[in-house]
């Protein structure tokens, strides 16, 4: 399997950072390949311009997007790893989203609507956040982002949800053993999820 590891952090150095280079490893360590796309390091632009807008002239994508979609068209497995700002994604995950999983990728026109173009694919989601992993679930802020972001993007692009692992009380000057911990999660999710190929 190929897969794209969608990283949306503006600190290289951050947590989330530390969780895309362990699905990248664990995925390889697994025989699988892996795109690593990290949005805030190729300066990914996620406004939406009026030109990009479908018509009835047809749709034109710019440059940009055409690129990254030619970077994930062989992709098996979309894998999100973000931070929960205000309890959703930052702004580029969802320009990301808006621009490239969009028309001619991610679904096209169909009779009453649209039709999904990638069946048969994946989409797997790993946030965090510094609020404990229960007062996430307890208030309800998970299972509100699962349904209007994960469950959406798949039921509008066709893709199959594999899962949403949410991890708490990442905060920075947290030690080391608790890091480790938490990609340790990581790890065995990606395990659970995705089948070895070696």
């Amino acid at each position: 399997m190929r897969h794209a590891v969608i990283l949306a952090h503006p600190r290289r150095a951050s947590f989330c950072g530390a969780v895309a280079r362990t699905c990248a490893k664990t995925l390889k360590s697994m025989g699988h390949s892996v795109v690593t796309r990290d949005l805030y390091a190729i300066g990914f632009d996620p406004c939406l311009r009026a030109e990009e807008l479908p018509t009835t002239r047809g749709h034109a994508p710019r440059a940009d997007v055409v690129a990254e979609r030619a970077k994930l068209a062989r992709c098996d497995s979309f894998i999100f790893i973000y931070p929960f700002w205000f309890n959703a994604p930052p702004a580029i995950l969802k320009g990301y989203v808006d621009r490239v999983f969009s028309l001619g990728f991610g679904y096209r026109p169909a009779l009453g609507g649209t039709a999904g173009l990638l069946i048969g694919r994946s989409l797997m989601s790993v946030s965090t956040s510094g609020a404990p992993e229960d007062w996430v679930e307890a208030t309800g802020a998970l299972g509100s982002l699962e349904q209007t972001f994960d469950r959406h993007v798949a039921a509008v692009t066709g893709l199959d949800v594999r899962g949403h692992l949410h991890l708490g009380s990442v905060v920075p000057g947290m030690t080391k053993a608790v890091g480790e911990t938490l990609l340790g999660q990581v790890d065995q999710a990606l395990r659970e999820k995705f089948a070895p190929l070696s």
